[in-house]
C-alpha cells in the first residue's frame, strides 16, 4: 500500500451516450455529433488525469471495452478500503456487463500490489463508491440505498469491511447514486444537494454533522455534475462549477479545478464518477484545517 493517493480511470475508447438508465442520459444529444463528443470525451478524460495528478496521484488506467460505454465510471465498480476492494452488482442489465472487466481490473492491482482482497458483493444490488461514500474524518461510511443499490446492500458493507455505516436514502431518479448529490470534504464539510436525500437521510445528516459543516448545493451546482467532485487535500476537483459555488468553497480553503467534463455528464456523470479512489485507509484522521 502507499500513502500517494491512487485512482482507477478507465479509459473512454468505448464510451458513448447509447442507451438510457437514467434521467440525464441523451442518447439524441451524443448521436448527432458523435465524432465531436468522443474527441472532447478524450480531452475531457486527459484533463481529468492530469489535473488528478498535479495534486500528486498516481491514477491506474483500465482499456474501455466495446459493448460496455460506461465502463469509464468505475466510481461504481467496488467499494475499497484498507485494500479491500468489493466490487458492484448491478442493477440494470446494461451495465451488469461491466462486472468481470471490473472483476478482472481490479484483480490485476491486487497482483501488483495496489489492493490486498477483492470479492463480489452477493445477494443484493450496490453499486460500488457510487452509493457508498468513506468518511475519513468521521470514520465511518455513508451507505446510500435507492434507485441503483438496494437496502440489504447497507448491512452486507458494514460486516465486510467492519466499520461503522449511515444509512442516507436517496430520494429522487434524477440523483441515482448517493455521488452526485454528497461529497464529503477533507476539512469535515459535506457538500450535498437536499432535494436528493429523503427525510431520513437529512435527519441522518444533522446528527453527524455540525451546522458550519453542512454546505448546501443550489439546483444549478447540482446539475453542473459540481457536487460529484474529487477532494484531495485542499483541492477539489470537479465538471466547471457556478462561480458562487466555487467562490464558497475557495471561501473555505479549498482549491477549486475545473475540467470539462460535458460528453460525460451527458450520461449523468462527473469527476467523482469517472474515478475509484484505491488507497482509502480506516485508520484515524483529523480534518484538515483551513
Amino acid at each position: 500500500m502507499t500513502d500517494t493517493p491512487v485512482f482507477l480511470m478507465a479509459e473512454p475508447t468505448h464510451y458513448d451516450v447509447a442507451y438510457r438508465i437514467n434521467p440525464w442520459m441523451k442518447p439524441g444529444v451524443w448521436s448527432a455529433s458523435p465524432a465531436e463528443n468522443r474527441l472532447a470525451a478524450r480531452r475531457g478524460w486527459d484533463a481529468l488525469k492530469e489535473a488528478l495528478e498535479h495534486c500528486g496521484a498516481s491514477v491506474a488506467a483500465m482499456p474501455g471495452a466495446a459493448a460496455v460505454p460506461d465502463l469509464v465510471f468505475p466510481a461504481n465498480a467496488a467499494v475499497v478500503l484498507d485494500g479491500l476492494a468489493l466490487v458492484a452488482r448491478f442493477r440494470h442489465p446494461e451495465r451488469q456487463g461491466e462486472e468481470p472487466h471490473f472483476l478482472a481490473a481490479l484483480s490485476g492491482l491486487r497482483d501488483r500490489g495496489l489492493l490486498r482482497e477483492v470479492r463480489q458483493i452477493e445477494g443484493c444490488f450496490q453499486e460500488g463508491a457510487g452509493d457508498c461514500l468513506w468518511d475519513a474524518g468521521r470514520g465511518h461510511f455513508w451507505v446510500a440505498s435507492g434507485p441503483r443499490s438496494t437496502t440489504a446492500s447497507v448491512e452486507v458493507i458494514a460486516e465486510t469491511f467492519g466499520q461503522p455505516v449511515v444509512h442516507v436514502p436517496l430520494a429522487t431518479e434524477r440523483y441515482y447514486h448517493l455521488d452526485t448529490c454528497f461529497c464529503p470534504l477533507s476539512g469535515g464539510e459535506i457538500l450535498y444537494y437536499p432535494p436528493a436525500l429523503t427525510a431520513q437521510a437529512q435527519r441522518a445528516l444533522l446528527d453527524h454533522t455540525h451546522p458550519d459543516q453542512r454546505l448546501e448545493a443550489s439546483d444549478e451546482d447540482a446539475e453542473a455534475f459540481s457536487v460529484n467532485a474529487v477532494c484531495i487535500g485542499h483541492t477539489i476537483v470537479m465538471a466547471r462549477p457556478p462561480a458562487r459555488l466555487a467562490a464558497r468553497l475557495a471561501e473555505r480553503g479549498y482549491d477549486v479545478v475545473p475540467v470539462g467534463l460535458e460528453p460525460f455528464m451527458l450520461s449523468g456523470g462527473g469527476a467523482f464518477c469517472m474515478t475509484l479512489r484505491l488507497d482509502l485507509s480506516s485508520a484515524p484522521v483529523t480534518a484538515l484545517a483551513a
